[in-house]
């Protein structure tokens, strides 16, 4: 039953964010108040401390937010509240990363040892702090992806147990995924039937429709994550094809 609410409850959330994008701007801003307490969860979280109303973080939050309800479609397959709460924290980050820069430039070249020291302790504090929350992004956005994968009967580990070993294979299956993303009508056939549309794909691509039927799974999961917003899985993917 609980889980029955809460997807009725997202698709609620969904329909409002559709209204708003067709020029509701009234259901803008009572979306925008009626989340204010899932905006200090998530600022929060990144800053590791309670943020209230009045702190600069959660006005980075707050359009951040609403930058959300801008950017979201039912395409990119995650929930609306998913893919607002990795714009929000990635946000803040940004924002914590640009204020430390800030702090560090405006430091006195004269400063005394313990100035030093002091500022030595807070560059590696911020370097840890980043690290932390790189981490954190990229759990989210791996829970994201796993939610959007089980919509095609995968899993996050079929993604990397499906990885091809020779990196001409994996140039292939990620060149057949980069047409797969930049394609619209391909995409949406794709996200519709849970499938890869394999006849139209091959007058579009150099590979063979048993190459693309082999690595099914794990086309499909790098289409997703360059269609959707996976900023860190998109990096570690090129790494991956580099090896």
């Amino acid at each position: 039953m609980l889980k029955l609410f809460s997807k009725r409850k997202n698709q609620k959330i969904e329909e409002e964010v559709a209204a708003i994008q067709s020029g509701n701007e009234d259901a803008r801003d009572s979306l925008l108040d009626a989340y204010k307490p899932f905006i200090k969860k998530a600022v929060s979280k990144v800053c590791r401390r309670y943020v209230t109303e009045s702190d600069d973080e959660f006005s980075i939050g707050l359009i951040a937010f609403n930058h959300a309800i801008d950017q979201y479609s039912v395409e990119k397959g995650s929930s609306f509240l998913t893919f607002a709460n990795v714009i929000i924290q990635r946000r803040v980050i940004d924002y914590i990363r640009k204020e430390n820069k800030m702090t560090m430039v405006s430091i006195d070249e004269e400063e005394t040892e313990e100035q030093s020291q002091s500022s030595i302790l807070t560059t590696v504090s911020m370097k840890e702090f980043e690290r932390q929350n790189e981490t954190e992004a990229r759990r989210l956005e791996i829970v994201s992806l796993t939610s959007l994968l089980r919509e095609f009967d995968l899993s996050f580990q079929d993604l990397v147990e499906q990885t091809p070993k020779h990196i001409d294979a994996r140039q292939n299956a990620i060149q057949v995924a980069n047409t797969l993303s930049n394609d619209p009508e391909l995409l949406q056939q794709l996200l519709l039937q849970k499938k890869i549309p394999v006849k139209e794909l091959t007058e579009k691509v150099d590979v063979s429709r048993k190459t693309i039927e082999r690595n099914r799974k794990y086309i499909i999961g790098i289409t997703l994550v360059l269609s959707g917003e996976f900023p860190l899985l998109k990096e570690y993917m090129k790494e991956v094809v580099e090896q």
